[in-house]
């Protein structure tokens, strides 16, 4: 493959183009300086000005969210995986009903496997601008976003209503639903109680990995962080590898399914038949099925990157062994 062909496959950190608006909270307080990014896949973006990078399917999707200070995302579920690794800046999420059932603070290269079914959202609680990478099961990201009604009845007070069909209409710029469309119906209370409320220890537990720790386990060979043999346990559509400079191998490999380059630390030299390209963090590389290549750094100093690797499972809810 051409460099050409593969430049067109590499989304730079200075080149992601955010979406202010991409979601039912946009302006509300305290949600309302949100930066969404769609980088792989259509995502669950609610608005049409969201931009894709790239539309190619992978079987998952991969997208980010840009933050100031304070700025949190209101409570949601999604029907399929959501996994947030840290890439700038210190995190609080946090879940349940009224999100107060538990939280845990996340700090730069962390990730957390957020299990399905229970409602969560997430504010920078740094003091600049912070990011996070997301990783979506399924090529359809499950269907959309699910809000607390309360995040949904706030949203209509400033002005934002979403339709039925997940569509947002900006009542502040002279939208309305069209005839025959209805709102979103707000969950009932009967339909809230399928949504658990775990602690924070029966949560942090199973479903977060620090960043050294990840580094302890990757000192030989690449840690295998999410799978169904992985540190975090779980078959979510796709697998999550955290490398390092010290389990970074010089041998050309390839994989069977689709995979997606996503450097946290250092800069990752990326070689293949026909090409290279130095990858720096923040960047993502998607990398075709069946070609072989090879990652290894191309400075000194820490290095760790993350990959993810479209597997045969389902993107169905969080499985746990």
């Amino acid at each position: 493959m051409t460099p050409q062909d593969m430049e067109s496959r590499i989304v730079r950190y200075g080149d992601l183009q955010p979406c202010k608006t991409a979601f039912i909270d946009a302006h509300t307080p305290g949600s309302d300086q949100k930066e969404n990014f769609t980088i792989i896949g259509g995502g669950v973006s609610e608005s049409p000005d969201q931009h894709v990078h790239i539309s190619i399917p992978h079987g998952f999707n991969i997208g980010a969210a840009g933050q100031p200070p304070k700025c949190r995302n209101s409570l949601h579920s999604h029907r399929t995986a959501e996994v947030f690794f840290v890439l700038k800046g210190r995190w609080r999420f946090f879940w349940g009903r009224w999100g107060d059932a538990g939280e845990v603070t996340l700090e730069e290269g962390d990730i957390f496997n957020i299990p399905t079914g229970i409602f969560r959202g997430f504010e920078n609680i740094g003091n600049d601008y912070g990011m996070i990478m997301a990783i979506l099961g399924g090529d359809d990201a499950g269907g959309g976003v699910i809000w607390a009604p309360q995040v949904i009845e706030d949203a209509q007070a400033h002005g934002l209503i979403l339709s039925e069909e997940g569509k947002l209409y900006d009542t502040k710029q002279g939208a309305e639903l069209p005839a025959g469309v209805n709102p979103m119906p707000l969950l009932t209370e009967e339909e809230l109680k399928a949504y658990p409320e775990p602690t924070s220890a029966d949560v942090v537990s199973q479903y977060v990995a620090r960043y050294w720790d990840m580094h302890a386990m990757a000192d030989r060979s690449p840690a295998k962080v999410i799978g169904e043999h992985g540190m975090l346990r779980d078959k979510p559509g796709f697998e999550v590898d955290f490398i390092t400079r010290s389990s970074a191998s010089a041998d050309t490999h390839a994989h069977a399914h689709a995979s997606v380059l996503m450097p946290m630390t250092g800069h990752w030299r990326v070689t293949w038949d026909g090409g290279a390209a130095t990858l720096a963090p923040g960047d993502t590389m998607s990398v075709p099925a069946d070609m072989g290549y090879k990652a290894e750094p191309s400075m000194t100093g820490d290095a760790a990157l993350y990959r993810v690797l479209g597997t045969e499972d389902t993107a169905g809810a969080t499985w746990q062994a």
